[in-house]
């Protein structure tokens, strides 16, 4: 949480520090909220936001118990979106009239009177779990039914009702009720995370019921008589108090006005607690701020299609595809004129939707989502940029207030730069990708052309993210490649920098080629790149994937690596010293423990288990996230409590959390004094 929480004066120091920096340089700070953009101008999705409540700064609705949780929400749609681009959980949702969820009594829906009463239903998402206790409804204030009686005494005779947190397929039931009599229903239970609920009208168990049973008839023959059905719901309730379990904020797609390369996302933000009704900061609330972004070079990530006369497919404005063409009718049935039916296929034709796809040539997709302020997000430079924020809080009275947020950027270096890699033994594979052995020394060939333009700066450095500490063997450059020597070459625990011997603009361009070694510990890995100028205060460019020439035959910076160890995930687990002397004189007083972790699907939780001969534990070290590749931690010969453990032999159990099981290897040493 401290992470989280930015002191504010420090901020503004360097915000201002920022500035006069970048006034020198190329990097500028765009800006959402704060002395920035304004919040309430610039979003696309809304939900559960407070945009009013501390001016220039976004947080969570904190939600009223004397106000039904609907009121919150806005721009309802029905339970199966018909609009273009609907993304689950940015939108409430209903299944029946937007009337039953407007608050207004007097706009219910009119009682049926045609099939069944017995099980209409009603189905609510409020697009995000939300601290619920009550769920309900209330017939309408005013009006009278066809038969003169009053709609206010129309009750509903029988229902039942279901809330679910996450998943609408998995209710859980909080009234069954056969005989009602009461026009306003509220059923409480204890405060909880909900997003769905769902009611469903039962049939009466009534003496008039029992009664139509007896004489078998059935409601179907009674209703179609034209008769309305009993119970009018003016609208549905349900109430809360609190927190969402997120709250969720979209932007408009950003026109930034030219093509820049983006660096580190940062925030100023104040975990907050809600005491007896006041926020209070409080740096111990368990709540976090989720960022993600994708950037594009036109102002729409989507492609609308129409088809042809001729069966093909051509690009349309989205206002044509949502506003004038027609979806498909597919296939339908038809008389044979045998006394069977023949199924047609309608053929496409001018006037009928052919499908949208997303513009991958021009957008990336979204990318991982970062939890702390001054990370980077590997974006592609772009001249567009869309920002999806969420407030997570997993309290019902915490929350996080986020003042500003914003990105470093800076002009291009080239127009564009591409890769690919291959092993250096097979340059161009047959399944058109690298395959490697996982965890096993590989080299690679590594091509790299830019496209510099008169108005870029140019560049004269490459890094490679290796994921592993690297071995760089040589450098190529120029058409026909020679091998020449680097300024400088940097190795690191999970990157190559390369400083070229000159520096490449628009006059003087080159094909670069770096011959390289590592590992790779994961199932798919990307060798990411970016180039750099050393000479200016800009931001690196990122490489993107591409044909660089006929020498290479991938196209694509990723590679695939397989195992011959079947379910191997802990390899080369090595100790600095086999005795841990813990007695400061500076010698082994550390005991350094090295191992790999390979192919891991995500970051998992690792632990060091400390256990005596006779198999007890008496130490445990919690690591806490790891992801594959190299990893190196310490032990001070100490126990939970910080006091030194007795001379002897221990066995150390190094833990892995894995997705169907948890990992162990064991690995003996002694401790001494």
């Amino acid at each position: 949480m401290d992470k989280l929480l930015t002191n504010r004066s420090a901020f503004l120091l360097w915000l201002t520090v920022s500035w006069i920096t970048t006034a020198e340089a190329d990097i500028a700070l765009w800006q959402l909220g704060g002395s920035g953009l304004e919040w309430a101008e610039h979003d696309s999705v809304s939900i559960l936001i407070d945009e009013i409540t501390t001016p220039g700064a976004i947080q969570p609705i904190y939600i009223q118990p004397d106000h039904s949780v609907f009121s919150y929400l806005t721009n309802w749609g029905s339970w199966t979106p018909r609009e273009l681009g609907y993304v689950d959980g940015e939108r409430p949702r209903v299944s029946g009239n937007l009337r039953l969820v407007d608050g207004d009594s007097t706009s219910y829906l009119a009682p049926s009177s045609g099939g069944s009463p017995d099980g209409r239903t009603f189905t609510f998402d409020l697009a995000v779990p939300v601290p619920v206790f009550a769920f309900g409804f209330y017939t309408p204030s005013q009006g009278y039914r066809s038969d003169g009686n009053s709609l206010r005494e129309d009750v509903v005779p029988a229902y039942e009702l279901y809330i679910a947190a996450h998943n609408p397929n998995e209710w859980r039931q909080v009234a069954d009720v056969q005989e009602n009599f009461r026009p306003v229903v509220q059923h409480q239970f204890p405060r909880q995370y909900v997003r769905f609920a769902r009611y469903i009208r039962r049939l009466s168990r009534s003496l008039e019921a029992a009664q139509i049973e007896a004489l078998q008839i059935s409601s179907q023959a009674i209703f179609a008589k034209g008769q309305a059905h009993r119970g009018t719901i003016g609208d549905f309730e349900i109430f809360g108090e609190g927190v969402p379990l997120r709250a969720v904020y979209k932007t408009q797609i950003f026109d930034l006005g030219q093509k820049v390369n983006f660096g580190r996302f940062s925030w100023s933000a104040s975990p907050l607690r809600m005491v007896d009704g006041e926020p209070v900061e409080a740096a111990d609330a368990p709540v976090s701020i989720q960022v993600e972004a994708r950037t594009g070079i036109d102002p729409k990530p989507d492609l609308y299609y129409e088809f042809t006369d001729m069966g093909t497919r051509v690009p349309v404005s989205q206002q044509r595809y949502q506003d004038v063409l027609k979806n498909p009718r597919g296939a339908v049935n038809v008389n044979d004129g045998q006394g069977g039916a023949l199924t047609l296929t309608t053929r496409p034709k001018p006037g009928i939707r052919a499908g949208i796809e997303y513009d991958q040539d021009n957008w990336t997709f979204w990318s991982v989502p970062t939890f702390e302020s001054g990370q980077t997000l590997g974006l592609r430079s772009g001249s567009h940029l869309q920002l999806k924020i969420l407030l997570n809080s997993e309290d019902f009275d915490a929350f996080v207030r986020l003042d500003s947020l914003w990105i470093e950027t800076s002009p291009t270096l080239a127009t564009s730069v591409i890769g690919e890699v291959a092993r250096l033994d097979d340059p161009q594979p047959l399944r058109g990708v690298a395959e490697v052995e996982m965890g096993a020394m590989t080299e690679f060939v590594y091509d790299v052309k830019a496209e510099v333009s008169a108005g870029d700066t140019g560049f004269d450095a490459l890094h490679i993210r290796t994921g592993g500490p690297p071995a760089f063997k040589h450098l190529e450059m120029g058409v026909p490649l020679r091998q020449v020597e680097a300024s400088e070459v940097v190795e690191s625990a999970d990157g190559l920098t390369i400083h070229l011997p000159e520096h490449l603009s628009a006059g003087r361009n080159e094909l670069i080629r770096v011959i390289f070694a590592a590992e790779v510990f994961d199932f798919a890995w990307t060798f990411d790149g970016e180039v750099l100028d050393s000479q200016r205060q800009s931001l690196p460019q990122p490489l993107q994937s591409g044909d660089v020439g006929d020498d290479i035959a991938t196209s694509t910076l990723r590679v695939l690596a397989a195992s011959t160890t079947q379910a191997e995930k802990i390899r080369d687990l090595r100790l600095s010293t086999a005795v841990v002397t813990p007695n400061g004189d500076g010698i082994n007083d550390l005991l350094e423990i090295e191992y790999t972790l390979l192919g891991l699907p995500r970051t998992v939780a690792t632990r060091l288990n400390i256990h005596a001969l006779d198999g007890r534990k008496v130490a445990t070290l919690a690591i806490g996230s790891q992801k594959s590749g190299l990893q190196r931690i310490r032990w001070d010969g100490r126990d939970d409590s910080g006091a030194l453990l007795p001379t002897g032999l221990y066995l150390l159990g190094l833990e892995v959390e894995g997705e169907a099981e948890v990992i162990k290897r064991l690995i003996p040493v002694g401790l001494a004094y």
